[in-house]
């Protein structure tokens, strides 16, 4: 009998460190380690695997009841993004809002949510090997310690939910959340951000979200925790499942996000076709945005030489490095950058033209910032990941070692793929095959 088998079969209910940890350990597998190439370049010195833990058990262990039919669907999408804890191996992980695709029904795309009960989760996980294991995982909550859940928000801004074959509607939640960055406080609480709003989201050390902060005018209703106002009103222009992904932590305490895409300024064919998106530096201590920042991509071309399309070009992970620098992950699905920025005063334009959505042409519509008197961050480019053999593709999370190495974490969409074929005629998925790994990336002069 297969652990896939017998972790369906036997669900543990006691609980140590937040999650069954005989349930867990049933499912741990091994990976395949990478060879290395050679020492002058930066090489891939290690590959972890996470194994098949059946989404139903790990989800129902957290917060009994939520799933009732995990379709087949192992947990995954953990590579959300990476942040050490700060012993040897281990990081804490987030997962996004859950598994999600997308059907064709009339000519129109729908988002699908398979396993509708799925709360978006913190997993502890630690490298052994070959083998990521999970030693805890905490389910984001309301502040009655309900689910938030991962799906859409309200209607008229947010994708519509619909059942895994996309034929039934599923009802809008206020409370969910597209969780994608994640960084840890001093104070043991977290702090996350999202696709959605977008938002940057306080929770406690145990997941209760503790507050919510979206953009000055959004307007959300109906939230079963607080949600405070305070974000620049321009990021309403969101492109849609292209909010906040990346955040890192400063050593002061201060947080940077990341906007994922360019902005939809005046509207989605210019934010498609931009190649500047924004960063913003926020105060947890003032409770305030206290900077923002112009980034400008390099060609998607340049990114990844596959592509062509410019509205494929990411920021999924931010890092911090120093007192005021960081490390940019520039990518498409296939290919990844990271950038090396510092963020400087005089390079800061929030509150100026730029943050109005009337100015015109917009920021977002500049075919040469700089030469319109734009202050865009300086890059360096520290490491093209897509020519490091052995890193996998759709690398979201980023964290760092040591002066010289990398932790990698991809994300593996849960098994899932688009389209009606990503279900067989049971309702099962049709795995993808693509695993969850945890990447080591050695850069011989260090960062």
């Amino acid at each position: 009998m297969s652990p896939h088998a017998v972790g369906r079969r036997h669900v543990h209910r006691s609980v140590v460190l937040g999650v069954p940890l005989a349930v867990l350990a049933a499912f741990v597998v091994a990976g395949t380690a990478s060879a290395t190439s050679g020492p002058a370049q930066p090489h891939v010195t290690h590959t972890a695997t996470l194994g098949d833990l059946p989404l139903g058990a790990f989800s129902n262990a957290l917060l009994p009841g939520t799933v009732d039919n995990d379709r087949g669907v192992d947990l995954g999408g953990i590579g959300s993004d990476i942040y050490p804890t700060g012993r040897k191996g281990e990081y804490w992980t987030i997962t996004d809002r859950g598994p999600n695709g997308q059907i064709k029904v009339d000519g129109k795309k729908r988002r699908t949510f398979p396993v509708p009960g799925f709360d978006p989760a913190i997993v502890k996980i630690r490298v052994c090997g070959d083998t990521v294991k999970v030693l805890d995982a905490i389910p984001i909550t309301t502040s009655s310690g309900k689910p938030v859940t991962g799906l859409s928000n309200r209607a008229g801004r947010d994708e519509a939910p619909y059942s895994y074959d996309a034929q039934t509607p599923l009802a809008y939640n206020p409370n969910g959340l597209d969780t994608e960055g994640i960084v840890r406080a001093k104070d043991g609480s977290f702090w996350l951000v999202d696709e959605y709003g977008p938002s940057l989201v306080h929770v406690s050390a145990r997941g209760k979200v503790l507050t919510r902060y979206v953009p000055k005018g959004l307007n959300l209703t109906g939230t079963d925790y607080p949600v405070v106002e305070a974000l620049p009103t321009v990021l309403l222009h969101r492109k849609i499942n292209r909010g906040l992904e990346g955040l890192a932590q400063l050593p002061d305490g201060d947080l940077v996000m990341a906007l994922q895409s360019p902005l939809s300024l005046p509207d989605g064919g210019a934010g498609d076709a931009s190649r500047t998106t924004r960063l913003l530096r926020f105060s947890p201590k003032k409770r305030a945005v206290t900077a923002e920042y112009a980034y400008r991509f390099d060609p998607v071309n340049v990114v990844d030489p596959s592509e062509d399309d410019t509205s494929e070009l990411k920021i999924s992970s931010v890092v911090a490095v120093g007192r005021d620098r960081l490390l940019v992950e520039e990518r498409t699905d296939n290919a990844a950058r990271l950038q090396s920025v510092r963020l400087t005063r005089d390079a800061d334009i929030l509150g100026g033209p730029w943050d109005s959505d009337t100015t015109s042409p917009s920021l977002e519509q500049l075919d040469d910032p700089a030469s319109a008197g734009v202050p865009v961050l300086t890059k360096r480019l520290v490491v093209d990941l897509g020519t490091v053999a052995g890193v996998p593709g759709k690398i979201e999370g980023v964290a760092r070692v040591d002066h010289g190495t990398l932790a990698l974490i991809n994300d593996n969409d849960f098994g899932m793929t688009d389209g009606a074929g990503a279900f067989d005629a049971q309702g099962r998925l049709v795995d993808s095959g693509i695993e969850t790994t945890v990447t080591y990336v050695r850069l011989p002069h260090g960062f």
